[in-house]
């Protein structure tokens, strides 16, 4: 093509879009090599129909979600389809709001979230990917957004494999887990809009669904309860099969604090958005991760000179599609070279944010999968095969007993998750457990030492009807291989955890650790002296003070006992792991002291459980929200 013709091309796409369509934008700092492109998209993959794409407003906030999380665009949105020629045209005008398209295997039909009427929740909606045959699916689920199709899926009490779509919603009305906005989980339906099932039971927030080749659903997932991520908390990858089971870890604490809106390109690269701090629309830098070694090759792609990035999606050819924009502007949509970093501009319109495009390509199907998950089934197993597997070196024998606690959102505002006991047992002498326990239920399970004190706890899992679910130890490598050993908890029946709601324990301030600070603390002889200035315990406010320095409290650390100075005090020493990288802080003079009523060993492990559940003030579901955040530690 000569360049006289190549630029009347552009030119006759532009008049007849009535936007800006730029084919070279130089998008890198002064000096780099300009990127190449085309306004004919086929030029990039040949094939393909073409681009959809999200156009939203500028000047419409998103909806906020809580701290941590991104705003949601989508209010005024519509979609527009981008041809290959570079004419465009509205496929969603009898809606108020449509946003997240979706494109299906074949690359012939879209699903999107939408509105037809501004007061409207959010409903997931399909057409083809001309605009005809429009169809509603979902109906009073809440707010749906981020459809996704997946491969065949088969559950044994099914007549035959069914097509379905996975989606996000905040249907369950829960609060996240600091009790900042309502949490946001999976679920998964027929194109009917039967057979609606909940995937995902974390107590914060799981978003942004896409299928991996293996069909496994990679999404993202607000880790919020561990201290070592900071009380905002980590954004981080996961992974579950399509029916909710095996959920895992898939990018592991790699790289910045938030990351999400991750896709995989048809080079078997995870690309997604990452931050240190979640801006109000959820920008960053590009990243990426190879599927090959996903815990363990993580790869910053664009900087800070590159401006922010938005939705990236897969283009055939291995490139992909991303919106761009600069510190202050709208967004554009451009394809980008993931092995140059090169990119060029197919779309920009002013005074809109051009989000979300995604290719109208077909494209292999994923995996199906067949489940083992049946409904009817009220239980599934949980198993460890050694506990001493870890990424720090517990010291041999120091593992004595698990605990296992269950996260129960609150669906009240500025409540936070409150947590109750499932029961505790003893390990086998060679680290492995293997318990019963409750589907469906979001659970933390903590190593105790001797004495009660968590040494490690888990972020939240959960399981499924059915499900028996399985880990080598405790934060380990997941890219190890155990070794070739028969676990002896294998070798006998599961302990059973299943009690029922009303016979699981909780430990809270007001029912349980007042009252022996009532008994033993205050009187002549402790803190209703003259000690009370030099160590306050007169206040459950005063205990949960915080320290200067990083996440920290005066006296009690929330879901770390180990590291908490009212638990020094309480021992006489410090009871801090070498982990924990405390040094040797001097722990406070024993209490109560020599000669005054001493707190028994019931009274002491009260006041371990306490803390390692989260400190919370009042755990009991009939008198309101518990008043302290939960924690929790690594």
């Amino acid at each position: 093509m000569s360049l006289v013709s190549y630029f009347r091309i552009l030119l006759t796409a532009a008049l007849v879009s009535g936007v800006a369509l730029t084919a070279y934008e130089d998008a890198h700092p002064a000096g780099a090599a300009k990127p190449v492109g085309s306004a004919d998209l086929s030029a990039y993959a040949p094939g393909y129909g073409g681009v959809v794409l999200t156009e939203v407003p500028a000047a419409v906030p998103g909806r906020a979600t809580g701290r941590g999380l991104r705003s949601e665009y989508g209010d005024g949105g519509r979609l527009v389809l981008l041809s290959k020629d570079g004419s465009t045209r509205v496929l969603t005008s009898d809606f108020d709001s449509a946003a997240d398209p979706s494109v299906s295997m074949d690359g012939k039909r879209i699903l999107f979230a939408a509105k037809r009427d501004r007061s409207d929740v959010w409903n997931i909606f399909e057409m083809s990917a001309d605009g005809s045959g429009l169809r509603q699916i979902t109906r009073e689920l809440g707010n749906c957004r981020k459809p996704m199709h997946q491969s065949a899926l088969f559950y044994l009490n099914d007549a035959r494999p069914s097509y379905q779509l996975t989606f996000v919603t905040d249907v369950d009305g829960e609060m996240n887990e600091s009790g900042e906005g309502v949490a946001t989980n999976l679920y998964s339906a027929r194109f009917d809009g039967s057979g609606l099932r909940r995937l995902t039971y974390g107590v914060s927030a799981s978003y942004d669904p896409f299928q991996m080749d293996d069909g496994r659903i990679l999404f993202s997932n607000w880790q919020r309860s561990h201290l070592a991520y900071g009380p905002r908390g980590r954004i981080d990858l996961f992974a579950a099969h399509l029916d909710g089971t095996d959920y895992a870890a898939f990018s592991g604490s790699q790289g910045r604090r938030v990351k999400h809106m991750a896709c995989v390109t048809a080079k078997r690269m995870v690309v997604f958005v990452e931050s240190d701090a979640a801006l109000a629309d959820g920008a960053g830098s590009l990243a990426t991760l190879s599927l090959r070694r996903n815990l363990h090759s993580y790869r910053p792609i664009t900087g800070a000179q590159d401006g922010l990035f938005y939705s990236p999606s897969p283009l055939p050819d291995g490139s992909i599609l991303v919106s761009q924009r600069p510190a202050a502007g709208g967004y554009a949509v451009y394809r980008m070279d993931l092995a140059t970093g090169r990119r060029a501009r197919i779309y920009r319109k002013a005074g809109v944010h051009a989000i979300q495009a995604v290719a109208l390509a077909a494209r292999p199907e994923p995996d199906g999968h067949s489940s083992v998950v049946e409904d009817d089934q009220n239980w599934s197993k949980l198993y460890g095969l050694n506990v001493y597997e870890s990424d720090v070196k517990l010291p041999a024998g120091s593992a004595r007993r698990i605990r296992l606690i269950e996260g129960i959102p609150a669906k009240t505002a500025s409540a936070s998750v409150r947590k109750r006991l499932l029961g505790d047992l003893e390990l086998d002498d060679d680290g492995s457990f293997h318990v019963l326990v409750p589907p469906n239920t979001p659970i933390q399970i903590q190593i105790e030492d001797a004495e009660g004190m968590a040494l490690r706890t888990s972020a939240w899992i959960w399981t499924k009807n059915k499900e028996n679910r399985g880990c080598i130890g405790c934060h380990e490598d997941g890219e190890r291989t155990p070794d070739n050993v028969f676990p002896k908890a294998l070798a006998h029946a599961a302990a059973d955890l299943m009690l029922a709601p009303e016979r699981r324990r909780s430990v809270d301030y007001l029912h349980d650790v007042r009252p022996v600070l009532a008994s033993k603390c205050s009187n002549g002889a402790c803190h209703g002296g003259a000690l009370k200035a030099a160590f306050p315990v007169s206040s459950y406010s005063e205990l949960l003070a915080r320290a200067p320095g990083p996440d920290r409290g005066r006296f009690v650390d929330p879901g770390r006992a180990r590291t908490s100075r009212l638990v020094w005090a309480v021992y006489g020493r410090n009871t801090a792991r070498p982990w924990d990288r405390m040094g040797a802080a001097a722990a406070p003079k024993k209490m109560p002291p020599a000669g005054a009523p001493q707190l028994s060993d019931d009274e002491r492990r009260t006041i371990v459980e306490w803390i390692d559940l989260g400190a919370q003030l009042d755990a009991a579901p009939s008198k309101g929200p518990a008043g302290s955040g939960s924690g929790g530690q690594k």
